[in-house]
């Protein structure tokens, strides 16, 4: 079963990344096979929900792009160097490739061999050599042991085609000569005492037992194969071992991690038909042909808490999106295929996980419960926020019981762990929770931090005011902004770029609205900032 993931937006807040740890408990416990992640740093106050309840901080994930080892290239199919060439030629050919992968011991790479390596052997290499193993030229010639000293044959290849008398007068044989012969005797006697490396009978010949007697004195290799000398001269080259074809011993390789796209760049240079699948060992897992791209299988993802495309993982064009659970304005993200969307107009998405806890009937551990609770009291501020609906209070109400906690104690000491600035950088205040939104091709920002102390803050106003401003300037925003949200005062400071002031003032209806301007009743992203501000764009 294919790995699903399940991930929130790229700033993670207390509701992306429970909601995340929520669902995957619930579709496990329904049979599936997911896992949460989290597409940034967790902030100070989902590190605290996740202690108080024990729960492990999901792993980052990256990206969802598709890599090599998306795609059902030919895996395992490699040959150990000391296999023959024969045996790497009918492996190609079973498997109908090109290529070959070459090995050494523990799989690690060695080099390629492909078919037109076999086609320049067959036209330009010398075929009296031999290099390879007894047990290689028994499996190729379909061979019969009759003598074996040596585990490797190294030697010259030699056909007693003369007349015996002529061969036996003219021919001298040496300990390097690997001899083919039928059942000439003679023949036979004079290689024996010669003391070759190896005598190859032809046609199942018969040797006589006084000459296998004086082959064993001399240790003598023999081998007997049903084939003719004909077809042991074409086949015998073919034993030698597959090392001794590579050409190259650094080929064009990817690791299986590689992106897809980085593998169609090199080969629209190369035009390669063959690459070998390497790991970060260097050790082969197999051979991609450039034909195997064609059959892929994309990462499935679920998405929660978010429905736009900027604020989600890069690559997910790539991905096959199973299902999207979220509580906010439709956005950018479409599929080729229809898919189930959960879309509720409630305060949090762990309150769209809760119920569907509910209609599966599945059980919720007390760890999940805190969970979800703590994912709805973040972005209910504790149910003090408009976006908080009955379903919110019921799934609170509910969730709180089996967690073993009183929501509104928990709360506050959940959103007061993060609300503190100790060790945080401006740039950490301002992505605590960060979402990116487009209009119109346009693009804005906004990030909010929620905060019992404005005054703290508003001394380093102007770090603040260059900070949006870089962060604007760098990545091309049309605008950008920070909600610092006063959770007893129940409104928000507004610090914005310094380009940002004509969108600022439109929104709230005043010229020159001032850094740091306190707007009442503003404590929700969704329903009271970005709906203005889509306004001003979208006008």
């Amino acid at each position: 079963m294919q790995k699903t993931f399940i991930f929130g937006h790229k700033k993670p807040d207390t509701d992306s990344v429970m909601s995340a740890i929520g669902l995957s408990y619930l579709k496990n416990q329904l049979g599936d096979y997911t896992e949460p992640r989290i597409l940034g740093n967790v902030n100070k106050e989902t590190k605290y929900a996740l202690n108080y309840f024990g729960l492990k901080e999901p792993e980052y994930l990256n990206d969802v792009k598709l890599q090599i080892k998306d795609v059902n290239y030919h895996k395992k199919f490699l040959i150990k160097d000391t296999d023959s060439i024969y045996d790497g030629y009918q492996m190609m050919l079973k498997e109908g490739v090109t290529g070959i992968p070459v090995v050494k011991k523990k799989n690690e790479f060695l080099g390629l061999i492909t078919i037109k390596d076999l086609s320049h052997m067959v036209v330009n290499v010398n075929f009296e050599e031999l290099y390879t193993s007894y047990e290689n030229i028994m499996h190729v010639l379909k061979g019969e042991e009759v003598l074996r000293f040596d585990s490797e044959v190294v030697g010259n290849i030699m056909v007693a085609a003369y007349r015996s008398t002529t061969f036996i007068n003219t021919v001298p044989l040496t300990k390097d000569n690997i001899l083919i012969v039928g059942d000439r005797h003679s023949v036979i006697e004079y290689a024996v005492e010669s003391g070759v490396k190896l005598l190859i009978l032809s046609g199942d010949a018969e040797i006589k037992e006084k000459h296998i007697e004086i082959a064993r004195k001399n240790k003598v290799n023999i081998i007997r194969t049903p084939y003719d000398s004909y077809h042991i001269t074409r086949l015998l080259p073919l034993t030698n071992y597959i090392k001794t074809m590579i050409r190259s011993y650094n080929p064009t390789k990817f690791e299986e991690t590689e992106f897809i796209d980085t593998v169609l760049d090199i080969n629209n240079k190369l035009k390669h038909t063959n690459y070998p699948v390497v790991n970060k060992k260097n050790q082969c897992l197999g051979l991609l042909r450039i034909t195997d791209l064609n059959e892929k299988y994309p990462k499935n993802v679920i998405l929660v808490d978010h429905n736009e495309k900027l604020q989600s993982v890069e690559g997910l064009d790539e991905a096959n999106i199973l299902e999207i659970f979220d509580h906010h304005n439709l956005g950018s993200i479409t599929t080729n295929a229809p898919i189930n969307f959960r879309n509720m107009a409630v305060g949090s998405t762990c309150t769209i996980v809760y119920t569907l806890f509910l209609e599966r009937g599945v059980e919720i551990s007390k760890e999940i419960a805190g969970a979800l609770l703590s994912g709805i009291l973040s972005d209910t501020l504790i149910l003090k926020s408009p976006t908080a609906t009955p379903r919110d209070v019921e799934a609170v109400n509910a969730l709180s019981y089996l967690a073993g906690v009183d929501y509104q104690t928990y709360g506050m000491d959940m959103l007061k762990a993060g609300t503190s600035l100790d060790g945080m950088s401006k740039e950490d205040v301002l992505y605590n929770d960060f979402k990116l939104y487009t209009v119109n091709e346009k693009t804005f920002a906004i990030g909010q931090f929620f905060t019992m102390n404005f005054d703290e803050m508003k001394k380093e106003l102007d770090g603040y005011i260059a900070t949006l401003d870089e962060v604007a300037e760098a990545n091309n925003y049309n605008f950008i902004a920070l909600y610092v949200t006063d959770i007893i005062k129940n409104g928000s400071y507004v610090i914005f770029n310094t380009k940002g002031q004509d969108v600022v003032d439109v929104c709230y209806g005043s010229e020159n609205i001032p850094e740091g301007y306190f707007v009442e009743n503003c404590v929700s992203r969704k329903k009271h900032v970005v709906p203005l501000i889509m306004e001003v764009f979208e006008n």
